[in-house]
This record gives structure tokens, sequence and C-alpha cells, in this order.
């Protein structure tokens, strides 16, 4: 149910209460991009006839450089507009910012069809093609973060070095830690539970200055809206305490920043599918085995969709709680995916991704790999016993290069996604590592200036 309806919007702008509405896309990295626009404007015309944004913005990088390589949007093509198609199902209330609503669009080209490459698009397919299955995917993220006492301008000046976490130790599960930064957290929770999102809790991680805020499960788009919503508003609320807030996957040697993602198929009238308590040992029933074989058969040509960054290949370090094993395991944290719960909160839990996700690209692979699984009646090895980092098993790529390989000759994605996708993909990555090779870094310097 929408947070917010039409006609409270209609009554707050009248009211004069509400004055802005946010018109938001999610972009390639999993960013929030869109336009501010008058209150009453958008009641007259953006309400009825969407809005337009230049297409250059799923083919930019993270700086927002237009680069070559999509086929989608270039200078030859002109760089024209897409059309952003208001979801009024996501419409809601921006507590932390004075007389804001914000609204998230599907992306369209200008003839009605759906931009394929689009993160929310993506996931939409895989919705509809579990749905044409008789199924449905209930999904919950957590979004694990670190917390600086520095602004993001401070930040920023100091080249994002020696900056001063929250906390300067490990406060993980710590109630004193997390009472020393209770305010900025409460601001996050009662901003995100104003736009109506479910708040389940906050707590400490190993990190200095690192926290999770997690919240209740839902559908597979409405959890992937709020994940982007609520870490947009994290680094908001964040900036008005005059605190910065990264999500990073791995900032620093110490542990990385996760964002483990839940996930369980149920029968469209939320009947179970992937539990059956006659099986005393997991609870899983044939289809939750073939479910989590299929994870297990994808993981590694998809790890691009978990890990988009060449950051977030540092995470990936034995004994970290990151994952370097694809195994399964129950309640096992060194494997890549953690059967937890029993009967209707039976779930699988995928390690792989990180703070720095595209919440739409994982788990429209989570559901792409699951329902493949289902299709072919994969067997489900058995569970993993032990310390999995120590064992021979198959290993989450370990860089971007291996990824990206793994991604670009998989025919399995190219069935799946379709060639649009996996060559737009494939190119942000290209893009990515371009650049940080052409980059010289302050741990050369430091190797090299003087030694060589």
């Amino acid at each position: 149910m929408a947070a917010l309806s039409v006609e409270e919007l209609r009554a707050g702008v009248a009211s004069g209460s509400i004055d802005t509405v946010v018109v938001a896309m999610t972009d390639m990295q999993g960013r929030l991009v869109g336009k501010r626009i008058h209150g009453s404007y958008f009641i007259d015309e953006v309400l009825h006839h969407g809005t337009e944004g230049c297409n250059y913005l799923l083919a930019v990088d993270v700086d927002m450089n237009t680069v070559s390589g999509y086929e989608m949007s270039s200078w030859d093509a002109g760089y024209a507009d897409f059309a952003l198609h208001p979801d009024l199902s996501t419409l809601r209330r921006v507590p932390w910012q004075e007389g804001a609503a914000l609204v998230l669009c599907d992306v369209l080209w200008l003839d009605g069809k759906d931009v394929v490459a689009s993160p929310r698009q993506i996931l939409r397919k895989q919705v509809d093609l579990l749905n044409n299955a008789g199924m449905k995917a209930l999904v919950g993220t957590e979004l694990e973060f670190i917390l600086f006492n520095d602004s993001y301008e401070d930040a920023w000046k100091k080249g994002y070095r020696e900056l001063t976490p929250s906390n300067l130790y490990n406060v993980d599960y710590s109630i004193l830690g997390g009472a020393r930064v209770e305010p900025i957290l409460r601001a996050i929770r009662l901003g995100m539970a104003g736009a109506g999102m479910t708040v389940e809790s906050a707590k400490g991680e190993c990190n200095y200055g690192q926290h999770e805020i997690a919240f209740k499960y839902s559908d597979a788009l409405t959890s992937c809206d709020n994940h982007s919503i609520y870490k947009n508003g994290a680094k908001e609320i964040a900036a008005q305490f005059g605190q910065s807030i990264t999500f990073m996957a791995k900032f620093n040697e110490r542990e990385g920043s996760s964002s483990h993602m839940h996930v369980s198929f149920r029968g469209l009238g939320d009947e179970l599918a992937m539990c059956d308590e006659a099986d005393q040992a997991h609870g899983l029933s044939e289809l939750g085995r073939s479910f989590i074989a299929g994870q297990l058969a994808h993981a590694r040509e998809l790890t691009l969709m978990f890990a988009p960054n060449i950051n977030s290949y540092k995470r990936f370090v034995e004994g970290s709680f990151a994952p370097t094993a694809i195994r399964w395991g129950r309640d096992n944290r060194t494997c890549a995916f953690r059967l937890v719960g029993h009967g209707p909160s039976l779930r699988l839990e995928n390690r792989i991704p990180g703070g720095d996700v595209n919440p739409y690209l994982a788990i429209a692979g989570i559901m792409a790999a699951g329902l493949d699984g289902i299709n072919k009646k994969l067997a489900l090895e058995p569970a993993f016993e032990g310390n999995a980092y120590v064992s021979d098993s198959l290993r989450v790529p370990s860089t971007m290069q291996e990824a990206l390989k793994l991604w670009s000759e998989s025919t399995w994605i190219r069935e799946v996604f379709g060639a649009q996708v996996q060559d737009h993909y494939a190119n942000m990555a290209k893009v990515e590592l371009a650049a940080f090779n052409r980059s010289v870094t302050d741990w050369e310097r430091y190797r090299n200036f003087e030694r060589f």
C-alpha cells in the first residue's frame, strides 16, 4: 500500500504542507537520480504524463562522465530523452525534507517500451517470470554502513584520509556503542518509518563506526525500492547532522560493509513453497532444494550483479565474515549461502553482496537463478559443515576482471537477461576497470616513490 495516496498528495499540495515532489529513477550504480518538481506542477502535469530525463543516466560512469560502448546512448545517437513514468504505489512523504514527497519511476522509451537495461525494469521482468510460474519472492536486505564525524565536504577536502569514525572500537551488538550515535540512528529510523518502511532494529557492527539498520521483508520490488530510498535518505540525514556515511564495500583493511540478501519463494496466495517440515534435517521442500541448487549453479556468473565495483572484491577475505566459498550451509556464516529460519520464516541468505550493491540487479539475479534451479529440478549438494573458508570449494570471483569474464561469456546470462542487458553491464565493468587502470594510487606512491 502506498505511504501517500494521490488524494493525500493533492490535499497536501493544496494546503501547502507539500510543495516539492522528488521524481526519481535508479541508475546503474543503484543511486537515485531525477528531478525536484514543484508540487502543483506535478499534480497538473507530471502525474498524468510523467517527465523525461537524458538517456545518458544509464550510460555514464560513477562521476557522470559520458563514456563509449553503450548501444542505447551515445553522442552518435544524440543523447536523447527517455520517459520517467511515476509508479504511484511508491509515492510517500520524505520526513527529513521539509514539504517534500517522493515517487520512483519506471524507465520507458518515448514510445512506451521498457528500457530493458534499467535496473528496475530488469527486476520487473524477473518478477513477471516468477509470477507466471505461480510464485512470488519475499525479500529482505541487510545494509551496513560506516558513520564518520566528518561532514561530506570535510571528507572530500581530506581526500577521505584520516577521517574520524563515530565509534573508536568494535561495537558489534554493543548497546553502549549504539547509544553514542543514537541521535542520528534514531533520526534515520524515524525518517524511514515516516516514509512508509517497517523498521526492525539498529545494531553496531565490527568495523569502527559501523552500524546496520534492518527493515521488515516485503515483495521483491518493494524491498528494492525501500533499500534505494533508505540508502539515499540515510546519507541526506547524515549530512544534516554534519556527518557522513559510506556504504563502500571495503573502506579500509578492517571488516567490509555487507548487504546480505534474504530471499524465499512463495505461492501467489502466500502458500509456503520452499519449506517442508517432513525434512527433519533442514525443513526444505524439493522446490526449496532446487532453489538453492540454482544459486550454487549460477553464483559465479552472477557475481557482477552482486559485486558491481572494483572495491567490492576486496571484501572477499578469509575469516572476515564475507564469503569466499560457493557453498551453502545451515546457519553457517562461512558459506556464501546461509539457510536460516524454520517453516514460514525459512529463507536463504546470499552473503556475497556488499553495501555498494544495486539491489534491483542482485535480487533479479537471485530470482533468476532460483527459478532456473526449480525449472530444471537441480539436485542440491549436502549442506556444508565446518569452516568453508579453508575448503576446496569453488570460489567467489576475487577480481572484477574475473567476474566480467564469467558474466560476458555466460550463455545462460544471455538467455535469461538478454543480449542488451549482458552487453550493457559488461561495458559498465569495462569502463570501471579502464578508469582504475589509468589511476595512480597512494599505495603505489608509498611503495615506489623512494624504493625504485
